[in-house]
């Protein structure tokens, strides 16, 4: 698959590039990134640039990635990613760098890329994951439209090191 730009809700999602690396670095090491989107690679220049070169890449299929971004200057404000794409069914994930938290940043960008996937993928779930203490998260899926489903019982581990419980929340292409 070929990446695609989606310019929808006040925001620019678009591929990922090289000229990200600095703004990536320094958003992987945000404590709050670093813990809730462990990364392997994100303590140095060429890990972020390994992690950009793997979210550009959609060539397999299986993911989608896009740098979320203020469209009047291009400033980074977050991620989001489908992933996991396959048979139908795929997982969505985000981040915000600390500057943009607070104002429904990530709630669009899942959004955006919810009303894009479904078509492009013929997908009938997206699965959205978060650990149960990661309150802001909880409140992302629910006004995106990821209605709660259960909690997973120490289904990850994060970026301390211990898995977590987490809260898994789902949208379905039936869903309003």
């Amino acid at each position: 698959m070929v990446p695609v730009e989606l310019s929808r809700a006040k925001l620019l999602l678009r591929p990922w590039r090289v000229d990200d690396a600095h703004a990536v670095l320094a958003a992987l090491r945000d404590p709050e990134i670093a813990q809730w989107n462990p990364s392997p690679g994100g303590t140095d220049l060429p890990g972020a640039l390994d992690w950009i070169r793997r979210r550009a890449d959609w060539s397999d299929g299986d993911h989608a990635s896009f740098a979320v971004c203020r469209p009047e200057d291009g400033l980074l404000l977050g991620s989001v990613s489908l992933h996991r794409i396959h048979a139908g069914d795929a997982s969505i994930g985000y981040w915000t760098v600390p500057a943009a938290r607070g104002q429904a940043v990530a709630t669009r960008a899942v959004q955006v890329v919810t009303a894009w996937a479904f078509p492009q993928f013929g997908l009938h779930r997206i699965e959205l994951c978060h650990a149960v203490p990661n309150a802001a998260s909880c409140r992302v899926a629910e006004r995106a439209g990821y209605p709660a489903e259960g909690t997973l019982r120490e289904s990850y581990r994060y970026g301390d090191g211990r898995r977590y419980d987490e809260h898994l929340h789902a949208r379905l292409v039936t869903d309003a």
